[in-house]
C-alpha cells in the first residue's frame, strides 16, 4: 500500500514538473506612464535639409589672364572691395599711366587757350569803347570781336579735348581694375582655384567652370529643405520652426520660416515637394555652423500646454492602444480620442488618465485584449 502511494506521488510531481517545464512564460512589454505636458502640431522635411548661406557668390574674373598674385588664403575673413587675387597687367598699369598724362596735357593745353580767350575778350571790349570815342576803326574793332569769339571757340575745344581724355583714363583705368579680383561682401574665403602663373579665364555663359574664389558670408544662415506639397498649404512666413543638425545631436536650435518657394518640385520617381527657408534666429550660432551642413526642419503650427499625451509610436490604426491593468496583469484595448500630434506626442482628450500605463512596445508577437504581460525592466 505504502508502494502504491509513493508511486502516485511521483507521477503526480513528474505530471508538475511537466506542466511547469511547458507552461509558457508571460510576454514581456515595454510601458509607459501617460502624463501631461506639450504637445506640437509640426510639419517636417521630407529630405534632409542644407545649411546655406544668405549671400555666397563664386566669384571669377571677367578677364582671362596669368594670375599674378593670390592676395588671400582658404579660411580668411575678408572685408568688402578687399583684393582678391589679381593677374599680371603691366601693359594696363602703363596705358592708365599714359592715359593721365594725356589728360595732363589736355588740361595745360585747355587752360592756355582759355586763357588766350579772355585776353582776346578784353581786347574786343577796348576796341569797342574806343570805336565810339572815334579812337579806333570799324575794321580793328570787328577784327577784335572776331579774334574773341575765335578764342572763346578754341577754349570750348580745348575744354572738350580735356573732357575725352578725361573718359580715357576712366576707361583705361575700368580695364585695369578688370585685373583685380575684389570681396562684394565681407565674408570668409572657402575656396581658391588658381595658383600664381596659371592661366585663368571667364567662365563662358552655359559652361560651369570652377570660381576663382568661393566667398561665403557667414552673418546670416538659413536651411533649405522640401516638405511634402500636401503640407504647403498649412504653411505662412514667420511661423516658428526648430532645427537639428546631425552635428549636434540632442541640441535643437530656433529660428523662424522665412520662404516658400512659389513652386512645386516635381522629379521623376520622388513626391511632389515645396521648397522652403528657415532662418535661424539665433545670430551666434554663425560660429558653430558649417555652410553645407544637413539639418531638419520641424515647422511649429500648433502648441497646446500642459495636455494629456502619450508617445505617437503606442497609437496604433483607428487611434487604439493597449492599456495595461497592473491589478490582473493583462492588456485592455481600449479607443482614445486625439487631438494635435505630431512624431513624439499625441495629445489625448478622451479615454486615458494621467497615471495609466501604455504599452510602447508594439513589435511584440501575440499583443492582445486579456493577454498576460510583466513589465519589462527598460
Amino acid at each position: 500500500m505504502k508502494k502504491a502511494i509513493a508511486l502516485l506521488l511521483v507521477i503526480g510531481l513528474a505530471v508538475t514538473g511537466v506542466w511547469y517545464l511547458g507552461r509558457k512564460p508571460p510576454t514581456e512589454v515595454s510601458l509607459h506612464t501617460v502624463s501631461r505636458g506639450v504637445v506640437e502640431k509640426t510639419v517636417s522635411n521630407t529630405r534632409a535639409g542644407t545649411v546655406d548661406a544668405c549671400r555666397r557668390s563664386k566669384l571669377s574674373m571677367p578677364i582671362g589672364g596669368r594670375v599674378d598674385a593670390l592676395h588671400v588664403d582658404e579660411g580668411d575673413s575678408v572685408e568688402a572691395g578687399q583684393v582678391l587675387l589679381s593677374l599680371w597687367n603691366k601693359d594696363r598699369k602703363a596705358m592708365t599711366a599714359q592715359a593721365q598724362a594725356h589728360l595732363l596735357a589736355t588740361r595745360h593745353s585747355a587752360q592756355k587757350f582759355c586763357v588766350e580767350a579772355a585776353n582776346a575778350e578784353r581786347e574786343a571790349e577796348r576796341l569797342e569803347k574806343l570805336h565810339k570815342k572815334n579812337l579806333a576803326s570799324r575794321e580793328a574793332t570787328d577784327l577784335g570781336r572776331t579774334r574773341a569769339q575765335a578764342g572763346e571757340f578754341g577754349c570750348q575745344a580745348a575744354r572738350d579735348e580735356e573732357h575725352v581724355a578725361e573718359a580715357n583714363l576712366l576707361m583705361n583705368q575700368v580695364l585695369l581694375d578688370e585685373t583685380f579680383l575684389r570681396a562684394p561682401f565681407a565674408g570668409i574665403v572657402a575656396e581658391i582655384n588658381g595658383e600664381i602663373g596659371e592661366y585663368v579665364t571667364p567662365s563662358p555663359p552655359g559652361v560651369a567652370t570652377p570660381p576663382a574664389v568661393d566667398l561665403i558670408d557667414y552673418s546670416c544662415l538659413y536651411v533649405t529643405a522640401p516638405i511634402d506639397e500636401v503640407d504647403a498649404g498649412e504653411l505662412s512666413e514667420g511661423l516658428p520652426a526648430r532645427l537639428s543638425l546631425d552635428a549636434f545631436r540632442g541640441e535643437t536650435f530656433h529660428g523662424k520660416l522665412d520662404r516658400i518657394a512659389p513652386y512645386v518640385l516635381d522629379f521623376e520617381k520622388q513626391a511632389r515637394t515645396v521648397e522652403i527657408d528657415v532662418l535661424f534666429d539665433d545670430p551666434g550660432v554663425r560660429s558653430r555652423l558649417l555652410v553645407g551642413y544637413s539639418a531638419d526642419i520641424d515647422i511649429i503650427l500648433e502648441t497646446h500646454e500642459d495636455v494629456l499625451r502619450v508617445p505617437t509610436e503606442a497609437v496604433m490604426e483607428e487611434d487604439r492602444v493597449y492599456r495595461f491593468n497592473r491589478e490582473s496583469g493583462v492588456l485592455e484595448l481600449v479607443s482614445i480620442t486625439v487631438g494635435i500630434r505630431n512624431w513624439n506626442f499625441t495629445e489625448v482628450t478622451e479615454g486615458l488618465e494621467a497615471g495609466d500605463e501604455i504599452v510602447l512596445s508594439l513589435d511584440v508577437p501575440g499583443l492582445a485584449a486579456d493577454l498576460a504581460v510583466v513589465a519589462r525592466d527598460d
